[in-house]
């Protein structure tokens, strides 16, 4: 059920990310144009940048799931199959440990529930946390950061999902990679 639930994430991901790869070449090619007939629109490269950091972390994800990540694979394959397979198995654990501490560092940094006691106000919120996550702008956008720093959030969810579904599946016996 979960590894099912892994592949509909994922899926989605890669939907994502392909649509952010169009939207990149888009506002590169908009970049060329502009700064070609005098007109250049600083906007454009900063959003360019933030399409392709998504872009990026959804992609990385979505290849937990597919098993596509990059992997140095030279101890793995100079060793006996079930010396591998634990090998696999300490590398499958190292990615959701690291996944769930992506979730954590996430709360941490964002503090949800601090956010929620101050009522969603961001100068009562920086007042009694310090943080000021919510409210830096971009350089040419004006939009605040956070926006775009969701995508740590989105990054953190799906891989903890995709790593936690390849271990179960391993302890099933149905995984191979």
């Amino acid at each position: 059920m979960l590894m099912r639930v892994s592949a509909v994430w994922a899926k989605a991901e890669m939907m994502l990310a392909t649509a952010l790869a169009v939207l990149v070449t888009g506002l590169v090619l908009l970049n060329v144009v502009t700064r070609n007939i005098g007109a250049a629109l600083f906007w454009v490269d900063e959003l360019a940048i933030y399409a392709m950091v998504w872009m990026a972390f959804m992609g990385a994800s979505a290849a937990l799931h597919y098993g596509n990540s990059v992997a140095i694979t030279l101890i793995s394959d100079a060793v006996a199959r079930p010396v591998a397979q634990v090998i696999r198995l300490f590398v499958h654990i190292v990615l959701t440990l690291f996944s769930f501490s992506m979730i954590y560092f996430c709360w941490r940094w964002f503090q949800p529930l601090d956010m929620l006691r101050a009522g969603f106000d961001i100068e009562a919120f920086q007042a009694t946390t310090f943080n000021f996550v919510y409210s830096e702008p971009t350089t040419t956008l004006g939009v605040p950061k956070y926006v775009f720093w969701i995508v740590v959030w989105l990054f953190a969810l799906g891989a903890s999902l995709h790593s936690t579904a390849h271990l179960l599946s391993w302890r099933a016996g149905g995984m191979s990679k």
